[in-house]
């Protein structure tokens, strides 16, 4: 059967919300309105962003009138090897088509919006559990004859309009379907819902197609002269490879706090600078955690991030909200005693807390802030001017107390020659995070690390590569079993180097 003969053939992975359906039915009228046979049918996905609903659509490129009164016979569902035009609104579903046989480099072309919208497996696990999205990209290029990439997430917003939309328009682009240039413009009218909108969105799918490959998210930079003095001073003094690291860095905690706590980035990053080689790939790993470690969550930057204007103008551009429109901001917060002590000075925290344990109680209370109110606004931007007391408090005490010992154990490591069991404790930073019950489990697994394999390792008790892999394999355990359900420091065996 010639290409001019056979159904063409289109499947769609689409999450909910983002109106397959609605896609779906924009192309089933668009070859109607052409008078071409087609069909469509749809897969339901699964709840908790486990997976996209697939819609599926045939379209016989000769019209109805030109066939004698036959008609042709066509598929219910895709074929591994026989799909035409593959279109994920999210990148990980384009991977998931891609793993299953749908993408073919003689035949599909791939059009895929590379914004994304993590799984729950990647959401729950205690470390980064981030997909590598470079891997379908190279994919991309590999096993399709075509490929359109490119934040269609972001050219929605910015439209005005919603995804389905702009995917249509980026469909239409590809100059690949047997449909013409009107026919899905006459569809959406004929829809006759949010029609300007879907037709904004339309056109600004077309116009993506030609505009670069792979959008990248805007990142807002500070602009003082100080904190400009403070980037001159990291340029200057630090390698050219390291600059791009150490300028987020220092962005990050000048605002988290000061420009002298940016200035003690900087002081804590050159011991490591001096031992590391030539690649500076240790240094970079220590900048990176480190900054992230130094901002830790407490309720003073919670606060500070949920009253932040740029937040605000956020939720509005989500939500789609018209500039005389009202939009209303409820924040749910359940501090317990933990997070309240962390702002207390430690003379005044410890025994609160010691209390606390005794009662075997955290002592969480729910609260509902609407943020977009002049009172709820009030309470969280009140939070934020503690800014100036957080180097006295508890909390910050504490970390700074873990950061500098975690600091030591690389400085160790490094300058003894083992750069692998630097790295490795390096990415040991990434067990803590979050904060309540998450954050206890991250310092409990950290201290188990520490005590049960760094310090061995660090005394000699084990050397080399098997000093490095045991603690990698530390790392990996207790990030695979977040709930600490099957770790203890007694399953260890005495070479410390796998877990029994």
């Amino acid at each position: 059967m010639s290409e001019k003969t056979r159904p063409f053939s289109i499947l769609i992975a689409a999450l909910g919300g983002e109106g397959g359906g609605v896609l779906a039915g924009w192309l089933s009228e668009a070859a109607v309105i052409q008078g071409l046979p087609v069909q469509r049918t749809s897969i339901p996905g699964v709840a908790q962003r486990t997976g996209a609903t697939a819609y599926y659509i045939e379209i016989f490129p000769i019209p109805l009138a030109q066939l004698n009164g036959t008609r042709p016979v066509l598929s219910l569902h895709p074929q591994p090897g026989n799909v035409d035009l593959l279109v994920s609104t999210e990148l990980l579903e384009a991977g998931r088509m891609m793993l299953n046989g749908f993408v073919t480099p003689d035949r599909t072309t791939l059009v895929a919006s590379t914004h994304r919208t993590f799984t729950v497996q990647e959401k729950s696990g205690a470390g980064d559990g981030r997909f590598d999205g470079a891997k379908i990209f190279e994919a991309a290029k590999k096993y399709s004859q075509d490929t359109i990439l490119f934040d269609m997430d972001a050219v929605a917003k910015e439209a005005g309009s919603i995804i389905n939309a702009v995917v249509l328009g980026a469909m239409a682009a590809t100059n690949k379907m047997p449909l013409k240039s009107e026919s899905p413009i006459e569809a959406i009218k004929a829809s006759g819902k949010a029609v300007e909108a879907n037709l904004r969105g339309f056109e600004a799918g077309m116009k993506g197609v030609g505009v670069a490959a792979i959008a990248t998210r805007h990142r807002p930079r500070l602009r003082s002269v100080s904190v400009d003095e403070t980037l001159k001073r990291a340029r200057e003094t630090f390698p050219r490879a390291m600059h791009d690291f150490i300028t987020i860095g220092v962005e990050r905690l000048a605002d988290y706090q000061n420009l002298n706590y940016a200035e003690t980035y900087l002081d804590r990053l050159e011991p490591i600078r001096d031992l590391d080689s030539n690649d500076y790939h240790l240094t970079n790993e220590v900048a990176r955690h480190l900054a992230l470690w130094m901002a830790f969550q407490d309720l003073i930057r919670v606060a500070q991030q949920k009253s932040h204007r740029d937040r605000f103008e956020r939720v509005r551009a989500e939500v789609q909200a018209k500039p005389d429109e009202p939009i209303i901001i409820v924040e749910y917060f359940k501090p317990g005693v933990e997070e309240f002590c962390s702002v207390l000075p430690p003379w005044l925290a410890r025994p609160i807390l010691n209390y606390a344990e005794g009662k075997g109680s955290n002592f969480n209370r729910g609260m509902y802030i609407k943020s977009n109110t002049i009172f709820g606004f009030l309470q969280l931007y009140l939070l934020t001017k503690l800014r100036p007391l957080r180097p006295y408090s508890y909390r910050f005490k504490e970390e700074n107390e873990r950061i500098n010992t975690w600091l030591s154990y690389i400085q160790s490591a490094a300058a003894g020659g083992n750069r692998a069991l630097a790295l490795e404790i390096t990415q040991c930073a990434g067990v803590i995070k979050g904060y309540g019950d998450t954050y206890n489990r991250g310092v409990a697994d950290y201290q188990l690390i520490v005590e049960n394999v760094i310090k061995p390792a660090l005394s000699g008790e084990i050397t080399g590569q098997a000093a490095a892999d045991a603690v990698k394999q530390t790392r990996l355990a207790v990030l695979n079993d977040p709930d600490g359900e099957k770790l203890d420091s007694r399953k260890f065996d005495s070479s410390w180097i796998k877990l029994v």
